[in-house]
């Protein structure tokens, strides 16, 4: 069982146990014979399993191809596919698209593209629910700068929601990562948004159900090499 229990989760997931047994086992024994100790218990069972289900492990493997391809880099629903002027980063015209997370999908973080980590920076911020469009930008978030070998550099942002106040990364710059591993986990309704380039081919839609290491986001237009002049 634990095996499929996310890292980030065993902690809280202990403490909440320790905090729900001492909870029962005292009305039980205050009050044996009252209707109190069962309500209480049956709440914690069904806040236990929320939470139990909330941190959980996809034992899913990316078997796609390693270049070219964009993983979606968390479980969601598509909420943002438009073209946007990132100035940030790249001052130029993007495709943003943007996964929300609800408290019922898997908030682990997956690595969308295989290449070398440029940039990684966390910003503080405000907490606004995380399917508003200003959360991208206003929320607490991290940014991660991906280039990868032929296909150009990408933008993948971890941003806090409402509820949402931990965001976890687990690569750093200058670090080579692959497609499909694990980048981190954002704890609560968050989102993730990713920066891709304009001529990018978008192979999902919006308000599209998607999956970490399953669904393909985009496929990357190929960069050509500057010409040598002679």
């Amino acid at each position: 069982m634990l095996r499929y229990i996310h890292k980030e989760g065993k902690p809280a997931l202990a403490k909440m146990f320790i905090v729900l047994l001492i909870l029962n086992g005292v009305l039980l024994l205050c009050l044996p014979s009252h209707w109190l100790p069962i309500t209480v218990l049956a709440i914690s069972i069904v806040l236990f399993a929320i939470t139990l289900y909330f941190y959980r492990q996809p034992r899913r493997v990316y078997q796609g191809e390693l270049h070219g391809l964009v993983n979606t880099p968390t479980d969601g629903k598509v909420v943002v596919i438009e073209k946007v002027f990132e100035k940030q980063f790249f001052n130029e015209e993007r495709i943003q698209v943007s996964i929300f997370m609800s408290l019922f999908n898997a908030h682990a973080n997956w690595v969308p593209v295989s290449g070398k980590i440029t940039h990684l920076s966390h910003v503080a911020g405000n907490f606004w629910a995380a399917y508003l469009p200003k959360s991208s930008h206003e929320n607490e978030h991290t940014n991660i700068v991906i280039e990868t070998l032929n296909n150009g550099s990408i933008l993948t942002k971890q941003i806090a929601g409402a509820i949402a106040r931990r965001i976890v990364t687990y690569v750093s710059e200058g670090e080579e990562v692959t497609i499909g591993s694990q980048l981190g986990f954002i704890k609560l309704g968050s989102r993730m948004d990713i920066f891709l380039p304009v001529d990018s081919e978008i192979m999902v839609k919006l308000g599209e159900q998607v999956r970490a290491n399953v669904t393909v986001l985009a496929r990357l237009p190929e960069v050509k090499s500057p010409e040598i002049k002679r």
